[in-house]
């Protein structure tokens, strides 16, 4: 509570964080850069799960992250990944990976915070992860949508990534090119009253 009472004066009339919520690779780290370029100082959710993993000798396998982030939720309770970011934040934050209800409902308390969902078509989404090659993607359609499956649960501690997009107050279709999604980006933040 206490860093919420140090946003609570003047500054935080003027204070601007973006939470970013969607399915993998979906381009949430491309708008975090776009964000970043106006002058946004960037955090994720998946920071804290990986330094954890690191802290528990784990590595940084997609398994072990959901499995690290679950266990972190279970023990510390679901809103506990954005908890530990509340101190790192400055006025003009991005918070990415946001992959569980009770993370938004901590953040929604900031003043100033928007959810903003990022989406593409799964067969695109599939096509960027074999491109950025990150482990644990998949190596098949049918492999990344049993992925993607897990992380879709409706309660628990785990990761409920459509109910945090169904909690999003605006949504970008990322199924263009970077300049579309930038546009895409400074239009469904105007529609909230943000001018980047």
């Amino acid at each position: 509570m206490r860093r919420l009472d140090t946003l609570s004066g003047v500054g935080a009339r003027m204070s601007l964080y973006i939470g970013l919520t969607g399915p993998n690779a979906s381009g949430k780290g491309e708008v975090a850069r776009i964000l970043a370029e106006r002058g946004f100082t960037l955090h994720s959710l998946s920071d804290v799960v990986r330094e954890e993993a690191t802290r528990r000798g784990l590595d940084h396998s997609r398994e072990n992250l959901i499995l690290t982030g679950t266990v972190l939720r279970q023990q510390r309770g679901e809103g506990a990944l954005a908890e530990r970011i509340l101190p790192m934040l400055s006025p003009r934050s991005v918070i990415d990976s946001i992959r569980n209800p009770a993370e938004i409902l901590v953040l929604r308390a900031l003043p100033g915070f928007h959810l903003l969902g990022v989406d593409a078509p799964e067969a695109l989404r599939f096509q960027r992860s074999r491109t950025r090659g990150r482990a644990g993607d998949g190596d098949s359609l049918e492999e990344f949508q049993r992925k993607e499956r897990l992380e879709r649960s409706d309660s628990g501690p785990g990761q409920q990534l459509g109910v945090c997009f169904s909690m999003a107050d605006v949504v970008v279709n990322n199924d263009g090119t970077l300049q579309d999604l930038r546009r895409r980006v400074e239009k469904a933040l105007a529609s909230r009253g943000m001018v980047l």
